[in-house]
């Protein structure tokens, strides 16, 4: 063999030790550039992770607020319901009593009638009876106005109640939405951690497939 040949095969080796080191260069950049982007991908699910677990705190924080919300609306649904109850016992012995008292007014003031008649032609005496007759009477007139005043007073309590039960639901449906959206982003970001989770597995394939392929062509 000639010398001219021997420098052919010693350029075209050469040449194409110079191609395959240009070919293990890129391939090392493209292996670092896969290693930086799992890192990357890595450190995006760490942090997804704790995004997660941070909403899911505040979801079962939302979660207990509303439980508690709901504990308070049943508690004053039932003070709700007694006062009604309450009330309506009330009402309808105040209408009872009212009732008694005006049938006993009413045949007291006949019977007052019929006394002020025979006192009219009687003595002195006899019209210190009747004065003190009428006195009675304002006395019974008196507690029909306050059992009137009694009822009132009921009747505004139970709208006050009903006012105050209608802010407690309010509350608790702002409540409800508030804990909606917390368990729409606790879902929306464990979404988005398996998406890294899928993405950081295809780059570690691809990272053992690079990896294969790089210790074949050692061999």
């Amino acid at each position: 063999m000639s010398v001219n040949d021997m420098n052919a095969i010693n350029s075209k080796a050469g040449a194409e030790k110079r191609t395959l080191e240009s070919a293990i260069h890129t391939m090392h950049a493209e292996i670092d550039d896969m290693l930086h982007g799992a890192k990357n991908s890595e450190e995006k699910a760490k942090k997804a992770m704790v995004d997660a677990a941070r909403l899911a705190d505040e979801l079962r924080a939302e979660q207990d607020h509303t439980d508690q919300q709901v504990k308070g609306k049943r508690a004053m649904e039932s003070q709700l319901g007694e006062m009604e109850q309450r009330l309506a016992e009330a009402s309808d012995s105040a209408m009872r009593g009212g009732r008694n008292a005006m049938a006993k007014l009413e045949g007291r003031i006949r019977e007052l009638e019929t006394e002020l008649g025979s006192i009219q032609s009687r003595t002195g005496d006899n019209l210190k009876s009747h004065q003190k007759a009428e006195r009675k009477v304002k006395e019974l007139a008196f507690q029909g106005d306050e059992d009137r005043k009694n009822q009132d007073r009921m009747s505004e309590l139970a709208t006050k109640l009903q006012q105050k039960i209608k802010t407690y639901k309010k509350q608790i449906e702002e409540a409800e939405e508030i804990a909606a959206l917390n368990l729409a982003k606790f879902r929306k970001a464990q979404q988005d951690l398996e998406e890294t989770e899928e993405r950081a597995k295809m780059a570690e394939g691809q990272l053992s497939g690079i990896r294969q392929s790089r210790g074949g062509s050692v061999y």
